[in-house]
């Protein structure tokens, strides 16, 4: 069971993170949602398209201009209590490897801590453990944040990735976050090259074997770009393969941008792995 917010969420349900970016220069949309109000309509649409969880970000993962942790939270913070006032059942996410923002944003009513970051800053799971808050504990290869893996190399990469997100996982546990309450996610891209996320990807039933909700934040992202050779807009079918095939292999929360187009592969997977009914039965019944 997955509880997040004052939400449960049952082994063998899907979930669905949608990504707000607050950034002026995200990879994916420029900034589209860095201003409130096309950010807080693409909130009302995610969540009618079927997202359970509402992921906000204040800094971009790349490169990029400096972004102070004051400036993220001035990003985030207003924006997480109007999210929470006009949703109070949505789950409320925030992207961040900060404890100070993670502060704020928790007293306005977030719900879980992003550390896509792999715990850089060690009091981010102590803030998550002092407001109840749900925390996903990521690989990051041990690579400072915003910056690019280079020259990477892994003895086993898969191997790293259980011992260091399990590590964070139990960390968390033992400073008080609520077990669960937490995710493990492998980091595609993060501190990896295109050749072990698609590892990461092949291997991800020994990350759901260990019992821990696996989330797994596959979309548009540069691994997808380089197998296929494509433009950011153009991996989207590239990202639902890939959900498809880490549906298959268990895993449970998914980030994304195209909430309708991935609501669509994880009901089709749920269905053929016999979770979930079809939605209608017609055909051959009379």
């Amino acid at each position: 069971m997955l509880r997040l917010g004052n939400r449960e969420f049952g082994a063998h349900e899907p979930v669905i993170m949608a990504i707000v970016n607050r950034t002026p220069d995200s990879f994916y949309d420029q900034g589209a949602t860095f201003r409130d109000e096309p950010a807080l309509a693409r909130v009302e649409q995610a969540v009618a398209e079927g997202a359970a969880i509402i992921d906000i970000g204040g800094v971009k993962a790349g490169p990029g201009e400096e972004v102070t942790a004051e400036e993220e939270a001035r990003r985030t913070v207003g924006f997480v209590a109007e999210v929470r006032r006009r949703h109070p059942d949505v789950v409320i996410s925030v992207d961040t490897w900060r404890h100070e923002v993670g502060e704020a944003v928790c007293e306005a009513g977030a719900d879980v801590l992003n550390d896509a970051w792999g715990g850089v800053d060690p009091k981010l799971a102590e803030v998550a453990a002092r407001y109840g808050a749900g925390l996903v504990c990521t690989h990051a290869g041990g690579v400072e944040p915003r910056t690019r893996p280079h020259r990477t190399t892994y003895q086993d990469v898969m191997a790293d990735i259980l011992d260091v997100t399990l590590g964070l996982a139990e960390r968390a546990v033992d400073l008080g976050v609520r077990r669960d309450g937490i995710m493990i996610d492998p980091g595609h891209d993060f501190g990896k090259n295109t050749r072990h996320s698609l590892e990461a990807t092949r291997r991800l039933n020994e990350m759901t074997d260990t019992g821990w909700p696996v989330l797994v934040s596959l979309s548009n992202k540069d691994f997808v770009g380089e197998t296929l050779d494509k433009p950011v807009k153009e991996r989207v079918l590239g990202t639902l393969a890939t959900t498809a095939v880490s549906a298959w292999l268990g895993a449970q929360v998914y980030r994304v941008h195209e909430v309708a187009e991935t609501r669509q592969v994880l009901d089709m997977v749920a269905a053929i792995a016999g979770h979930r009914p079809p939605a209608v039965a017609r055909r051959g019944l009379a």
